[in-house]
């Protein structure tokens, strides 16, 4: 069973409509169908006799107000608490309580153990593409390194950290990065995340790439990372267009002139997932993972691109 929240609110009739007003989580709660969100968490964090659990909708809004907010689980109860935004968004009375901090750190782990987060950003998916969001132009690929949430692990050089084993070191320009690496497939029209996966800093970013296309697009844009003859024919043969960029090889340290000439074209076009990075790490908080563990992390990693999603999505309405 689960509470009903919201209704029969009397308090709220005695306050100004514009008290505790947020245009942008109204435009959020008003552009999506969360009956059909709501359909495919129905069933998490139920309780089956006593006291009855929060609805699953409403925990799921919760967890998404803590990705565009950067909250902790103690700092999204204090503010469900007290933000009357928060509550309305939610679905929380006037006189209701609110979730605790360790309620909402169960509903995410159960989340995570019943897999729904990658159905939950497919279903996000779906109501975007209904609503003629998605261009399917292209779709840019990249990738970012995020710190481990725990401290480095000292010498031997490259050790694991025993706190969270998942966490890998690499090197990028001359320094070393300890953590994941996220790598996201964007939509070239809309700036929209299609694709997202979450792997140890150390995983090469073309042993992901295949994962990021989606097929439906038109065209592939990545930079030389993502350089593969077998990924070239892949594409061709599926009919979408290579935009991915050359490399040098042993055997030819200098690229012909029309292999640069092409990467200058196609330079600016991909670097356009580079604003996406850049919104998750300044607007998100997204410099450092905030859990441990590879799991975790990439539940967090699809809270945050549905969150971005959902945001991106109405901010022009």
């Amino acid at each position: 069973m689960h509470r009903s929240s919201g209704q029969g609110d009397l308090g709220r009739a005695w306050l100004s409509p514009q008290l505790g007003r947020n245009a942008r989580l109204e435009r959020i709660r008003a552009a999506f169908d969360w009956g059909a969100i709501e359909a495919l968490v129905a069933e998490v964090y139920s309780a089956r006799t006593g006291r009855p659990s929060w609805p699953p909708v409403l925990m799921l809004r919760a967890l998404l107000l803590q990705q565009w907010y950067g909250l902790s689980d103690p700092g999204l109860e204090e503010a469900l608490s007290d933000r009357l935004s928060f509550r309305s968004f939610v679905g929380l009375g006037l006189d209701e309580g609110q979730p605790d901090h360790s309620t909402l750190s169960r509903f995410r782990k159960r989340l995570r153990e019943l897999k729904l987060d990658e159905r939950l950003f497919q279903e996000v998916e779906r109501q975007l593409s209904a609503q003629g969001m998605l261009v399917r132009s292209g779709t840019l690929l990249d990738a970012t390194l995020v710190e481990a949430a725990v401290r480095r692990p000292g010498a031997p050089a490259g050790s694991r950290s025993q706190v969270d084993p998942d966490a890998a070191w690499t090197r990028k320009g001359g320094t070393k990065h300890f953590g994941y690496k996220a790598h996201l497939g964007v939509d070239e029209g809309s700036g929209l995340i299609r694709r997202a996966v979450l792997t140890p800093a150390v995983i090469n970013e073309s042993l992901v790439a295949d994962a990021l296309i989606c097929g439906d697009e038109r065209a592939v844009y990545a930079d030389r990372a993502y350089e593969h003859k077998d990924r070239r024919k892949r594409l061709k043969a599926a009919g979408v267009k290579d935009r991915i960029m050359h490399r040098s090889h042993k055997n030819q340290p200098r690229l012909p002139h029309w292999q640069a000439v092409r990467n200058r074209l196609i330079s600016p076009i991909r670097s356009a997932v580079e604003r996406v990075f850049g919104t998750l790490k300044r607007g998100y908080g997204y410099r450092h993972v905030r859990y441990r563990g590879l799991d975790a992390n990439w539940l967090h990693l699809r809270l945050l691109c549905i969150a971005f999603n959902m945001r991106k999505a109405t901010s022009a309405v």
